[in-house]
């Protein structure tokens, strides 16, 4: 089997076991093409349902919880810790990227499937989505970021996720027409058949879920993401310059 049928298969495995044992099955977390490979199992898998969940709501990487409160008698609890890292001595401490905190937590050794999200605050501190039972491995282990001495400690209260809520800027960008592939090449200051490229390099989502739909056009509250340039949430799109371009309303995460 190719690596999606793999995938496929192994999903539902998970549905067949929730629905044969009455009770939830988790898989770590799922990459958007993945999440878009679950999307196709819809009418296969609905004997049993299910629901995607990251830790907080847009994650990109999301575990999927097979089986429902009807069926159980009982609601599901998706194991992920989110664990949050920050210097020891902040005056001391580098200035550190998503790429430089994935780095040294993937030098720890674990599988990338293990990890969710890493939401990088103030090019300081981030909070790292990983699965429950890897949680306490990582906390122990993970002492240093580039010169950094840093420390760790999991979130427990359901109100220290407010310190997680993203920061948003408005953004205006001018396009030829106001068409998604359009929009990347704005965002990613790329030419449309560089952005292109972009959506044929699945390195583009929109809503949590791979796109390849180059010429579609957003609807209000869309969630996209580009790999590598960040994510964005479209506004609206309306009057025109001289030339008859576009202007796009957008607001970046931060």
């Amino acid at each position: 089997m190719d690596e999606e049928q793999i995938v496929k298969s192994r999903l539902k495995d998970l549905g067949d076991r929730a629905y044969r044992q009455g009770a939830y099955t988790y898989s770590n977390f799922l990459t958007p093409a993945e999440l878009s490979l679950l999307e196709e199992l819809r009418s296969e898998l609905s004997y049993v349902g299910y629901k995607t969940y990251g830790g907080i709501e847009l994650c990109d990487r999301q575990m999927v919880c097979f089986g429902n409160e009807e069926q159980f008698g009982y609601p599901p609890h998706f194991p992920i810790s989110v664990i949050k890292v920050e210097p020891l001595i902040e005056k001391f401490s580098d200035e550190l990227t998503h790429r430089d905190f994935l780095g040294a937590v993937m030098n720890l050794g674990i599988d990338r499937s293990v990890l969710g999200d890493i939401l990088v605050k103030d090019n300081k501190r981030a909070y790292i989505f990983c699965v429950d039972s890897i949680a306490e491995f990582i906390m122990e282990q993970l002492t240093k970021i580039k010169h950094t001495n840093i420390k760790t400690s999991i979130l427990i209260e359901e109100e220290d996720l407010s310190e997680l809520a993203p920061t948003l800027k408005d953004v205006q960008f001018i396009v030829s027409a106001p068409r998604f592939d359009a929009i990347v090449a704005a965002v990613t200051k790329s030419s449309r058949s560089e952005a292109l490229n972009l959506f044929k390099g699945k390195k583009v989502t929109l809503n949590g879920r791979l796109c390849e739909r180059n010429s579609i056009t957003l609807k209000e509250d869309d969630i996209f993401s580009v790999r590598g340039y960040g994510k964005y949430r479209y506004l609206s799109s309306g009057g025109e310059t001289r030339k008859g371009r576009v202007y796009v309303h957008l607001q970046q995460y931060i």
